[in-house]
């Protein structure tokens, strides 16, 4: 997906943030579209299918976290990465956002640099619809991506969030080796200061629930999901 054919709507109620936000990500290449309300922001999320909403949670008429839930709800819109830019830092409004339907959550103010690489490493979660199936069917594990499920055989396992991501992305593409530094870009998100050991004890997790014979190490490089 290029970037002059990557479409971001921004959606705040100050003037300043859609400028200066808008400014730096337009000389990116991205294509941008801005809103200042929840309702405006709907409206044009189903006219113009953006790739990724960044959208303010305190807002006039419609906040964010309402305008989200809408969004959620309509069909064409399902692949759309939707993360909130605000200054409010609460659990509260962070718990609310990812509840709403969110997919990440930045706060402002944010420097250019890292908004840069933040919207780079938010865009790479975009799916196309015609190639994202809810479904990962391996041997007897099946992956429901929509629910957040995990069969094995008749056994249905519940995995933390971060398990179920990491599970999700090796699986996707059997044999392929996932770098560490594009692990923790998907699965954490570069916002997150977290090492690689994290990584390996998600990993030795999975091993226990999943089977150790199903995740390999490459050694310096990442690790891989066999078949």
């Amino acid at each position: 997906m290029k970037k002059k054919d990557t479409k971001i709507l921004l959606v705040d109620d100050e003037p300043d943030i859609l400028e200066i936000v808008g400014y730096n990500l337009t000389t990116e290449g991205y294509e941008i579209i801005t809103a200042e309300n929840g309702v405006e922001a709907i409206a044009k999320a189903k006219k113009h299918k953006p790739h990724l909403v960044i959208m303010d949670v305190m807002m006039p008429q419609m906040d964010g976290i309402e305008a989200c839930e809408k969004m959620r709800e309509v069909p064409e819109l399902s692949e759309t990465v939707i993360t909130f830019l605000t200054a409010r830092g609460e659990d509260y409004s962070q718990v609310a956002g990812f509840e709403a339907g969110a997919d990440d959550y930045i706060t402002k103010p944010v420097k250019p640099k890292v908004l840069k690489s933040k919207v780079k490493a938010l865009l790479r979660r975009f799916k196309e619809p015609e190639s994202q199936d809810a479904n990962i069917k391996i041997g007897n594990l099946v992956i429901n991506r929509e629910e957040y499920k995990i069969m094995k055989g008749k056994e249905e396992l519940i995995l933390p969030r971060k398990e179920f991501e990491l599970l999700a992305l090796l699986a996707s593409k059997p044999g392929k080796v996932f770098k560490r530094e594009d692990i923790l870009d998907r699965v954490w998100g570069n916002e997150v200061v977290v090492g690689g050991r994290t990584i390996d004890v998600h990993i030795r997790k999975l091993r226990e629930k999943i089977g150790d014979e199903k995740f390999k190490t490459v050694k310096g490089v990442g690790y891989k999901f066999v078949v």
